[in-house]
């Protein structure tokens, strides 16, 4: 029957959340005790980046929420009122509350999810989205014959749009050869020194003596933008190769980050670029991952010096003869580019 529906010719009705899900609080209220050494479980935060997940820890029973369910973010600069699909059992914030439907799947929540971060802009830190503001929130959704809402046309709608699409015209997915979870693997403690042995300041001390609105990023101490101030016109001498992870060393917000760069260009005194032959786009998104762990530990009373950065810990995967698993981190990070695919980029282009 749904075959012949389309979203202009069904009848749409208004439901508050309490009436679609049983939500919950998520339990973790200080991320600080979850053990990072053992990676076997998402650690899910305030973000909206990454499905969510802030990093993997230990599991503890007493703190897990159990997966498919809807994320709603309550609390977090910049994704307090968003929400996206966990399918997985995870750790989460107290900044967090969970909606659960026995019908939900990862199409229908899709369609969810997308509907409801149009309303995300009511909220801000002086009217949160508290657990009574979030049972409250209306969504308008498609309805069948007994008006309820149309679980199997969202998700015949999603489907479509993943069919509609042939991945071959934007995105060959990636052969995965490698399908081994985070839990599977050996771990092991590496100094940031030895990954990096070109460890290099950026060389800009600002931007007056730079041209600007030209065509090179300017790179300096923000996460946002991947790390990009603004654009300038290139500097040869000052000019730094891509392909590169920028370890930001200074900087309010951002200190402690990094971010990864494939192209060229001009970076601030702020931050130090690391490169190392097994660094690309998928190796380098693992890392920068991993690394931002460390982030909490610096302040500017204890800044992160080349010294100090040179001596930082990161826990990766190990091969089994003493080195990075590059490999493995690739394949890792290649399997979920295959899975976000079509759950992000086609319904932003569907709901355009």
């Amino acid at each position: 029957m749904t075959d012949k529906l389309t979203l202009a010719n069904v009848k749409w009705k208004k439901f508050k959340f309490d009436s679609l899900f049983e939500i919950e609080k998520c339990k973790c209220n200080n991320a600080s005790l979850l053990n990072k050494n053992i990676p076997e479980i998402p650690y899910v935060g305030a973000t909206n980046a990454r499905n969510g997940t802030m990093y993997f820890v230990k599991k503890e029973k007493k703190l897990i929420t159990k997966g498919k369910c809807i994320v709603f973010v309550m609390d977090g600069e910049g994704s307090m009122g968003t929400s996206f699909y966990k399918e997985e059992d995870f750790i989460g914030s107290t900044t967090l509350s969970a909606g659960y439907n026995k019908e939900l799947n990862k199409y229908n929540a899709m369609f969810l999810t997308t509907i409801m971060d149009q309303n995300k802009d009511k909220y801000n830190f002086g009217y949160k989205r508290n657990l009574t503001r979030l049972k409250k929130e209306t969504i308008l959704l498609p309805i069948d014959e007994v008006g309820e809402p149309y679980w199997a046309l969202m998700e015949k709608i999603m489907r479509d749009i993943e069919e509609e699409v042939t991945p071959k015209e934007s995105f060959i997915p990636h052969e995965i050869t490698d399908k081994r979870e985070l839990a599977d693997i050996k771990w092991k403690s590496f100094r940031l020194g030895d990954i990096f042995k070109e460890l290099i300041p950026g060389k800009s001390k600002g931007l007056v003596h730079l041209k600007e609105d030209g065509t090179i990023p300017y790179v300096g101490a923000t996460n946002k933008n991947n790390g990009v101030l603004t654009f300038v016109e290139k500097v040869p001498k000052l000019t730094s190769r891509g392909n590169t992870i920028i370890f930001i060393r200074n900087g309010e917000g951002s200190m402690g980050y990094s971010v990864y760069k494939f192209e060229e260009f001009i970076a601030t005194s702020d931050v130090t670029m690391g490169y190392n032959s097994h660094i690309n786009k998928y190796t380098g998104t693992f890392i920068t991952t991993v690394a931002d762990k460390v982030r909490g530990k610096y302040n500017f009373g204890y800044k992160r010096n080349n010294n100090r950065l040179r001596n930082e810990r990161l826990l990766l995967p190990e091969k089994g003869d003493g080195n990075p698993d590059w490999e493995f981190m690739e394949q890792y990070m290649k399997r979920i580019e295959n899975e976000l695919f079509e759950t992000v980029e086609n319904s932003k282009r569907y709901f355009q």
